[in-house]
């Protein structure tokens, strides 16, 4: 295996001897970091990383998620609007909005309109 690794090597000095990687994209840049909140502590970055790779979404993450997936039910809905999902897509915004997560809320003026095409179609 040490044959192949000299041979890259090899290649690798005789592009750059060659100019060969001269003006790449992000040449001179640092590599891209974590894709965590930097707030996260490094201790607990490992912690985090295996979380999400098997896919485990905190609980504001999830409410916010049920609530976009809500919304663009009733967004895309031909049919009556159910009024037990806008219920539930309010409540959402609620809890959220109680836990401190206004920016994961669904927008108030989004809701508005939901509320007056349901208006509209049971006056």
């Amino acid at each position: 295996m040490w044959f192949l690794t000299e041979l890259a090597e090899r290649r690798i000095a005789q592009a750059l001897d060659n100019g060969e990687l001269d003006n790449l994209p992000g040449a001179g840049q640092p590599l891209p970091g974590e894709d965590f909140d930097p707030l996260v502590p490094e201790h607990q970055r490992m912690a985090w990383r295996v979380l999400k790779n098997s896919g485990y979404l905190p609980p504001e993450l999830e409410m916010h998620k049920e609530a976009v997936d809500l919304a663009l039910r009733l967004a895309t809905a031909d049919t009556e609007i159910d009024t037990d999902q806008l219920m539930r897509l309010e409540q959402l915004n609620v809890l959220l909005a109680q836990t401190g997560h206004r920016g994961l809320c669904v927008p108030n003026e989004y809701l508005a309109k939901i509320s007056e095409r349901l208006a509209r179609r049971h006056p």
